[in-house]
């Protein structure tokens, strides 16, 4: 405990960390006061009941609650996301978009305003079926199309502003903050969640005991996470000796930290985006509503359900992986920097040894990324509410661990700098270091 209010002393102590702090802090509470704001002419409290549910209740989660409050930060950052994963999608497909992630920051840079072009259309769009399906059936209301068109522009603006800040977050704060404006809309949601389940509890379902057993459960299901999200598979690299003038070059052995979920939170977003087709064909189709097929498949509590999705997750884990670390890229930059695996051949042997370790590394991770999606729906069957259920894994879940270490990391690395005892057992071996991230490979949105 000493040592712990040490460290935050350390924090304090050091200036530029404590303004990045502090400058984080005062983002995220102007992004939490925004999402109170309601939109203009509209009565929040007509809004329809059933944001708890399938998409509009994931929405609600990222939104931090502003998707029900019909605030002007309703939509979040989600088109924002799904801007990014557009592009970074382009960049594979689209020889231009291709080009331009290999022309460094200039090419970054045209990137990002790519994505910023391509958010303001998906905030669009999307204003316009949040005000369509979302805003109270008042029919002088949604029949007024100056209505419609200033709150799309009022969306649209609160969109690209929630993005201005998670920019801002990045250059003067601590972490990413996009990330982190998803992190805390998410952790919004966790005391009326924690609330609710403890009153129903103590009321007479289960007891106070079984409470306590879902907070044991919760706190293993978290541990669990962590061990799959810090995950890596280390792989020596060996690097020749360079004499320049006196002093002498490499000649020291470092490791390439492959992780185990190389593809984050990806596969899931995938995933539950093709899961809601069941739904949405039922919607759309009447006469298919009573199909037993889509009947189960739209039951998220279905073994159905949880098998065809924790498959999906399996599949997409697998190609994300493939279009974010590329081994060929790997093998080239080691060679070009005189470095290689003892025992394996430089050039196309390096790249194909280190496609089949992340090939194998891939699999258990992919199934235990899968377990992760589908535990909220076990603990739903076991009789936990579905609001508290969803912070027992899932996307919620990854994200929150994710963030937090990210940002705990970004903390250690400035403690260390200044030669500070950093927030977390790093298990350092004398005389070898780590490489910070593997070569080829590029982040996750999220």
């Amino acid at each position: 405990m000493k040592k712990f209010f040490t460290t935050l002393s350390n924090i304090w102590k050091i200036e530029d960390l404590r303004v990045r702090i502090i400058n984080t802090l005062l983002f995220l509470l102007i992004y939490r006061v925004g999402s109170f704001v309601v939109l203009p002419g509209v009565n929040a409290t007509s809004i329809s009941d059933h944001k708890a549910e399938g998409l509009v209740g994931l929405l609600n989660m990222f939104a931090g609650g502003s998707f029900s409050r019909a605030s002007i930060f309703a939509l979040g950052v989600m088109p924002y996301i799904s801007a990014s994963i557009v592009v970074q999608l382009l960049g594979i497909a689209v020889p231009y978009f291709t080009k331009l992630q290999k022309e460094g920051e200039s090419g970054r840079n045209k990137l990002n305003q790519w994505t910023r072009y391509l958010t303001i259309g998906i905030t669009a769009l999307q204003a316009i079926g949040y005000v369509r399906s979302q805003i109270a059936p008042d029919a002088r209301l949604i029949s007024d199309p100056i209505f419609t068109v200033l709150t799309t522009m009022v969306l649209t603006a609160g969109t690209l502003f929630v993005m201005w800040l998670g920019e801002k977050i990045t250059d003067k704060g601590i972490g990413n903050g996009i990330s982190l404006i998803i992190m805390v809309g998410i952790i919004a949601q966790l005391p009326g969640a924690f609330i609710t389940e403890f009153q129903s509890r103590t009321s007479g379902a289960g007891g106070l005991v079984t409470f306590v057993v879902e907070i044991v459960a919760l706190i293993g299901v978290v541990m669990f996470t962590i061990l799959i999200v810090q995950g890596t598979r280390k792989i020596a690299v060996q690097y020749a000796k360079r004499i320049v003038g006196n002093k002498q070059y490499g000649g020291v052995r470092q490791y390439i930290p492959l992780k185990v979920n190389a593809a984050g939170v990806m596969p899931i977003i995938f995933a539950q985006a093709l899961m809601f087709i069941p739904q949405t064909v039922q919607q759309f189709f009447p006469a298919a509503a009573s199909n037993g097929v889509l009947i189960a498949l739209s039951n998220y509590n279905s073994w159905e359900h949880n098998l065809l999705f924790g498959l999906l997750i399996i599949v997409f884990t697998y190609f994300y992986t493939a279009i974010t670390v590329n081994p060929n890229q790997m093998a080239d930059d080691m060679k070009k920097n005189g470095g290689f695996i003892p025992g394996i051949k430089p050039g196309k042997s390096t790249a194909d040894f280190i496609d089949a370790v992340i090939s194998r590394i891939t699999l258990p991770g992919s199934i235990f990324l899968a377990l992760i999606a589908i535990i909220p729906a076990i603990a739903s069957l076991v009789g936990v509410s579905p609001i508290f259920a969803r912070f027992f894994g899932g996307t919620s879940l990854i994200i929150l661990v994710g963030v937090v270490l990210d940002t705990l990391q970004q903390i250690e690395s400035h403690l260390l700098m200044r030669h500070y005892d950093g927030l977390m057992k790093t298990g350092r071996i004398k005389g070898r270091t780590a490489m910070p991230a593997a070569a080829g490979t590029t982040p996750t949105a999220i």
